[in-house]
């Protein structure tokens, strides 16, 4: 870094990768790659991942877990950052996954994932979709309906693990779409129901019930909720199995506060010993927290429209990150070789959406076309969402480390916009 930042210099150090530095020339550089080489090299919007960062953050999660609970195993809630990349670094690290759809299973298999450390979610899971995961033998089906039931009772030809998936009835803070603990969620199965979906499953041929589910939400900074959890599913009864879901927060601000990994899995085992038969496995599934600081969007400023308010518009927005439009999320950016504080301004996307907004009264008022910015933590769900709002193209991702950097999905082609299309008669 270097000499002497300012306090905000430092606050938006602490936001990005750990392997973040600004080198003797005052710019940006992620995992030893100078941000802006990267947006010359690969073209911008462009989703960048500090590898070494990521490998060492999913670690923690593993570490802190086989402290904490020896008969247990992470599963990478994969819906965060659903690429083949992504699920292989998470096999090498020993990680499970779990899935929500054909596709998120396709793309772990094709990452490696051993079979056996899948875990399939999902309210609506197709009879296509339920056949993928039984041919691919997927070590747990979640099972969120009595639907689910009669589909994998009618489908399944040899022995499947199922859990049940129960409704906590836990009012976790956080923002109301991403909230799926409460009593009228759309996932899971109240207690009663519950209750008779296990003994059908225990009447099944090949069904074999191994425990059960609970998920309180995501975004959650509190540790109470994630307490009462476990306390939830202990109270279900005796299990081989308790997958206590994820749903840990990370830090996109300044002035959040997110409990670290290592103190997250405190709670959950502190409390699982206390109420836990010791025998019994224990699962959790973070998303969110495991990868969204190891992760950075780069853009390039197209215009900038001076007065009150002052717009710094860039070539990407919406289309690669919704989380602004769709849950009012916080971001924090930075000119990549001027990572200072400047006058207000508002970041805004390409997309012709007045609500296309990246950073509000971001300090970039003195951005110039031409100029490379970068938007920290985000890492989890802006990939995700990527779309083609306006006919956009999504973004490349490349992976950082030791100062070299190695393209892990290619940036979309006008042609792949029409691929899709058949000729009309």
């Amino acid at each position: 870094m270097s000499k002497d930042p300012s306090d905000w210099t430092r606050q938006f150090i602490d936001l990005l990768p750990e392997g973040a530095t600004i080198d003797d020339a005052g710019e940006l550089r992620i995992a030893g790659c100078r941000a802006s080489d990267l947006a010359a090299r690969y073209g911008t919007p462009l989703y960048v991942v500090d590898e070494g960062a990521l490998r060492a953050r999913v670690r923690r999660f593993r570490t802190a877990l086989e402290q904490g609970w020896p008969n247990s195993m992470v599963h990478f809630a994969s819906k965060a950052f659903p690429s083949t990349s992504a699920y292989q670094l998470m096999a090498e690290e020993g990680v499970g996954v779990d899935v929500a759809g054909g596709g998120e299973l396709v793309m772990a298999l094709a990452g490696g994932t051993n079979p056996a450390h899948i875990v399939v979610h999902g309210n609506a899971k197709t009879d296509a979709e339920i056949t993928m995961a039984l041919d691919a033998h997927v070590g747990l089906i979640v099972v969120d309906n009595f639907d689910d039931v009669e589909k994998l009772e009618r489908l399944a030809t040899s022995r499947q693990d199922v859990l049940v998936r129960v409704i906590p009835g836990i009012e976790a803070p956080t923002h109301e779409a991403m909230a799926t603990g409460q009593h009228r969620s759309k996932f899971g199965l109240n207690r009663a129901d519950a209750a008779t979906a296990m003994e059908r499953i225990r009447a099944s041929r090949h069904l074999r019930l191994r425990g059960v589910h609970v998920h309180i939400g995501s975004q959650i900074s509190d540790l109470a909720p994630f307490r009462e959890a476990v306390e939830a599913v202990a109270s279900l009864g005796t299990f081989e199995i308790y997958d206590v879901g994820g749903g840990l927060g990370a830090r996109y601000t300044f002035d959040d506060v997110a409990p670290e990994p290592e103190d997250w899995i405190a709670a959950l085992t502190q409390t699982a010993r206390r109420v836990l038969p010791a025998s019994s496995r224990l699962l959790i599934e973070p998303g969110r927290s495991m990868v969204a600081r190891s992760g950075v969007t780069l853009y390039r400023v197209v215009s900038v429209k001076r007065g009150e308010p002052t717009f710094v518009a860039v070539d990407g927005g919406m289309g690669d990150n919704l989380d602004v439009s769709l849950y009012g999320q916080r971001f924090e950016a930075a000119l990549v070789d001027r990572i200072r504080e400047g006058a207000p301004a508002e970041l805004v996307g390409r997309h012709c959406e007045s609500g296309d907004r990246l950073v509000s009264n971001a300090l970039l008022g003195d951005a110039v076309p031409g100029d490379v910015i970068v938007v920290a933590a985000t890492g989890a769900y802006c990939f995700t969402m990527a779309n083609n709002y306006n006919g956009a193209l999504r973004p490349a991702v490349v992976y950082c480390g030791d100062g070299e950097s190695v393209l892990r999905v290619r940036r979309e082609t006008y042609d792949d916009l029409t691929a899709r299309d058949v000729a009309s008669l």
